[in-house]
């Protein structure tokens, strides 16, 4: 019995199981983000967790741990160098699991794993240009109606446009009706009628 087991198995033996992990938490370290099934994702997280913990105390021996563990030596310096320093002053929770939805062909229930800091403080950033912008407030709130204004002229473009649209199909409508009467008729009589109606 397995009972009090925390770690789930996935479907696979120890040493596939450890190996999966492994790559998964390398491509988190490289890509910032991995798309992958909830099940994974929670298992991958405190793998990333620990990794994060060895990163931040940067020493040689807890790089060599790491690099045991993870088997990629640019995933390792870009934990150390990269990902530590961005979580030195978080004393845990380095990632989070965001759930999606289900995927397409089985309907495994799908989640992002990504890191906290990289996404904060890419969050962070906008939100200081906007104090920024906060300064001149009177200047976006006269151009709203400038902003309506393009709105007014949009719209009175869309009837011009739909009438040059009429226009242009009027005059390719004349052109054939002429071509018609023309070969219908075989004589100038014809178009002569045919100019008189349209006028």
């Amino acid at each position: 019995m397995r009972h009090r087991k925390r770690n789930a198995k996935l479907g696979r033996k120890g040493e596939h199981r450890n190996a999966m992990l492994a790559n998964l938490v390398c491509s988190l370290i490289v890509h910032r983000r991995v798309t992958t099934t909830l099940a994974k994702a929670k298992a991958a997280r405190p793998l990333a967790e620990k990794m994060v913990t060895l990163a931040k105390k940067g020493t040689l021996h807890h790089r060599r741990l790491a690099a045991a563990r993870l088997h990629q030596e640019d995933a390792v310096r870009i934990l150390f160098h990269e990902i530590a320093p961005l979580h030195q002053n978080r004393p845990g929770g380095y990632t989070r699991i965001v759930k999606l939805g289900q995927r397409r062909g089985d309907a495994a229930p799908m989640a992002i794993l990504e890191w906290v800091e990289e996404y904060e403080g890419g969050a962070a950033q906008p939100k200081e240009k906007p104090a920024e912008s906060a300064k001149p407030a009177p200047a976006p709130a006269e151009e709203k109606p400038e902003g309506e204004a393009p709105a007014e002229a949009a719209e009175k473009a869309e009837p011009a446009k739909e009438e040059a649209e009429a226009a242009a199909a009027a005059e390719t409508n004349e052109k054939a009706g002429e071509s018609q009467t023309d070969a219908g008729s075989g004589g100038p009589s014809g178009t002569g009628e045919e100019s008189k109606a349209k006028e």
